[in-house]
Formats: C-alpha cells, structure tokens, sequence
C-alpha cells in the first residue's frame, strides 16, 4: 500500500496541480490530506474542488478553522490579526455556503490500521489545530506533544511548513511539509509519501517544483488583500 500524504495548500492550485500529477507517477494507493485547504491562496475555490475531487481521507488544519470562523485574537501575533481576518473575508468571498459547511465538519484526525501497521494522523497535534512542534524540537517533546495520545507506529503531522522523518522509540514520526507555501528555504512544493509492504515501511518527502511567479501574478491580478506579503514568502520559501 502507498499513501501520499499532502498537506498546507493554502489555496496555490497551481502547485497542488504540480503535486497531484507527481501522484499520479508514483501511482500512490490511497491520498490523505491533513489540513490548510484555501486560506492565504489566490484560487481557494479550485484547491478545495480539486481536493474534494479525489478519493481522499481529509481532515481539518486550524487555517480551516479560520476560514469558517475568522482569526481570533492570541493565535496570531496582535498587529497581524486585522490583515489576516482581511484575508480571510477575501477567501470567504470566493467560496458558497457549501465549501465553508464542508470544512466545518472535517474530523481533526485519522487514526487508522494499514497492513497491520497503526497510523495516526492529525494537523499540528492530537489535541490542538494550532500548536506549534517544530523540526528541531527534541525527541522528549516529540514524543510527549505528537505520540502520547495513541498508541501506532506511524505518526504523521503538518502545521510547521517544514518536512522531516524521524525514528523515535520505534516509532516513525514524520511531518509532511506544505503544497503551498514551503518554510524551509526550499521554494518547492512538498508532500510525504509513505509504502507499507508485508511488514517493511518506507517513508519519503517528495519536492515538486511550480512557476512562483506564475502564482505571484494570481496574487496581483486578484488584488489579494496581502499580495506583497505572500510574494515575498513564496519567493524566500520562509516567513
């Protein structure tokens, strides 16, 4: 069984586009997807129809939690609390009734058996859209914040926008990077990919590279209410 697991979209279609064709060559089984759909992107309408166009597990990333019910003050820094609620008015005028009901009613995790093999799957940890466990955390963090609150062998996250795979007691803990907006100083599309087979498991991350510039115009043309912001993310690959 192979599983792509992709994450952090952020409505960039033009990269999702990139990153499912990659898919499709790689011939993955299953598609899983952890979260961050539309919000940020110049096309979230598209993003979410081509998500909701596969036969895909998907759950909820706290910037779907934001799309449904705005940015509420202490999970942003203060003075960007205004521009991000701009954002997210703009996207919400992109979408129907039926795209923000359909993200409301996400689950927040997977937890699911492959060949024998427990996975759990979730956005940024098992109990919260939006803490942060990042790259460098230490294997004591790791294991107290993502792999407390189940028992599996795979623990697969996202949230951070950086992509790594990590053995710890035993277990594999891998996070997926973004589709749509890398933070790792890489300005490629990224997404995970996971083979499990009569008891071996193989993980990857996978880079997909998409016209940023191509994306940037999107931002421009749409008069995105953050563009110069967003142009200079995309092209950096970090915050």
């Amino acid at each position: 069984m192979k599983i792509a697991i992709l994450s952090d979209i952020h409505g960039n279609a033009r990269a999702l586009d990139h990153v499912l064709a990659d898919i499709r060559t790689k011939q993955a089984d299953q598609i899983i997807v952890t979260g961050d759909i539309c919000y940020r992107g110049p096309e979230p309408k598209r993003s979410l129809e081509l998500i909701r166009s596969l036969n895909a597990k998907v759950i909820k990333g706290n910037a779907d939690e934001w799309v449904v019910r705005g940015v509420r003050q202490g999970e942003v820094a203060d003075q960007a609390l205004e521009m991000m609620n701009r954002e997210r008015e703009w996207i919400v005028s992109k979408l129907d009734q039926a795209d923000i009901d359909y993200l409301a009613q996400l689950p927040t995790e997977i937890d699911t058996v492959v060949e024998g093999m427990r996975l759990h799957l979730f956005h940024a940890t098992p109990d919260s859209l939006f803490e942060i466990v990042n790259s460098s955390a230490d294997d004591a963090t790791i294991q107290g914040k993502l792999m407390s609150a189940r028992d599996a062998q795979v623990y697969v996250y996202s949230h951070i926008h950086k992509p790594f795979i990590r053995f710890i007691q035993g277990r594999l803990v891998i996070n997926t990077g973004s589709v749509g907006l890398p933070f790792d100083g890489f300005a490629m599309a990224s997404y995970a990919t996971l083979e499990i087979t009569d008891g071996t498991v193989r993980a990857s991350i996978e880079r997909v590279g998409f016209d940023i510039e191509e994306v940037i115009r999107q931002y421009e043309a749409a008069d995105y209410p953050n563009a110069a912001m967003m142009a200079k993310v995309l092209r950096k690959a970090s915050l």
